[in-house]
């Protein structure tokens, strides 16, 4: 039995480690995800600060950007919007996303906002559009390339499921153009598109995930010493036998 005992104890030990290796990392990691939560509610309720131009766009990144809240200003080209898929707390519908061309020429696309179905044609809410010069504030988002779930943007037939703006921008004929986009703020409740619909939300879950893993550790460290309990008490057992005169 002891070869047998000697390979089950170095399993447990190995096991052991393992789990509470894996419930430090998630501690660690919550630390993290908290940390990322507070600097992106920070961003998302300052004060808007100038987009990043063309002479940053190199250095745009998720960690230091994404959700930043930012002012940009020009004019709509309103004949070149793209309608992306989206599913909203008003229901399923469209994304419109309509290029901002800046004074310096270059592009940003400006996701306007939420329009349901029976209202993506311009002629149902052109009443609404802003013409010339205007100024838009709203939150930086990064590109989602190729697609949504399980389904894939189809530039030539013009269906949108993710807002994808290199290949927006090279279906609708946009150069420069910024390789973030921007989802508007609020806006007026009797207008279309709808703006302010950005859902800010991280998934955390890593203390539920290391209370499991640190379990599982305390559970390996129960069945070693249930074992070894059991392992004494046959040795005991056999001792006495064998103390017994024939």
């Amino acid at each position: 039995m002891r070869p047998a005992l000697v390979a089950w104890a170095a399993v447990a030990v190995l096991a052991f480690a393992g789990f509470i290796a894996l419930g430090t990392w998630q501690v660690e990691r919550r630390a993290w995800k908290l940390d990322l939560i507070a600097r992106v509610e920070a961003r998302v309720h300052a004060a808007p600060s100038p987009a990043p131009g063309p002479d940053q766009w190199a250095a745009v990144t998720p960690a230091a950007d994404e959700y930043r809240h930012v002012a940009l200003t020009g004019t709509f080209l309103h004949d070149r919007e793209t309608f992306v898929q989206a599913v909203t707390t008003r229901g399923s519908g469209f994304w419109v996303l309509t290029p901002l061309r800046q004074a310096d020429g270059s592009t940003v696309l400006v996701n306007r906002g939420f329009v349901p179905p029976e209202v993506r044609e311009r002629a149902a809410r052109s009443a609404t559009e802003t013409a010339g010069t205007t100024t838009v504030t709203g939150l930086l988002r990064l590109t989602e390339p190729g697609g949504g779930f399980l389904r894939k943007n189809d530039p030539a037939a013009d269906r949108w499921f993710s807002r994808d703006v290199a290949a927006i921008a090279d279906a609708r004929g946009l150069r420069p153009v910024a390789p973030y986009f921007v989802d508007g703020d609020a806006t007026p409740a009797d207008a279309w598109p709808v703006g302010g619909l950005t859902i800010v939300a991280f998934h955390n879950s890593h203390l539920v995930y290391a209370i499991t893993w640190y379990t599982l550790a305390a559970m390996v460290v129960g069945a070693a010493w249930q074992v070894r309990r059991e392992s004494r008490r046959r040795r005991n057992a056999e001792n006495r036998s064998d103390a017994q005169p024939e």
